[in-house]
């Protein structure tokens, strides 16, 4: 049972990592919209987890990832500066209290893709 639940985990981690790849320089998308796009309507906690565990490997840019509201999730000295620095290198405007604009920087949102079903496990 496992070998199922491990490739569902997956195939659902490489679909999140495949919509934050598609966030254009210069743009921001929210965690719930990546995980819609990615097929999980309710897998925004799941987004945060990949962007946490992933970013550094995969070299994702976790930086144009903000809240729903336009605001940053990381507090003042836990890395709030530096995505806000990395978001105004890209032209990105961030108010000094770590804000966006979502209607002049947020992407529109992108259409879901499917996740791919995983295998079944081997019968017993």
């Amino acid at each position: 049972m496992k070998y199922g639940i491990l490739c569902i985990m997956l195939s659902s981690t490489l679909a999140i990592v495949k919509v934050i790849r598609s966030i254009p320089r210069g743009k921001v998308s929210c965690y719930r919209d990546i995980a819609l796009a990615a097929g999980f309507p309710n897998g925004a906690r799941q987004v945060a987890r990949a962007l946490h565990s992933l970013s550094g490997k995969e070299k994702l840019p976790w930086h144009r990832v903000i809240r729903a509201d336009g605001s940053i999730a990381l507090n003042s000295g836990q890395g709030l500066e530096l995505q806000a620095a990395l978001l105004r290198s890209e032209g990105v405007e961030v108010s000094k209290y770590g804000h966006v604009d979502m209607d002049k920087y947020g992407l529109v949102p992108i259409p879901a893709v499917k996740p791919r079903k995983a295998p079944r496990p081997f019968p017993r």
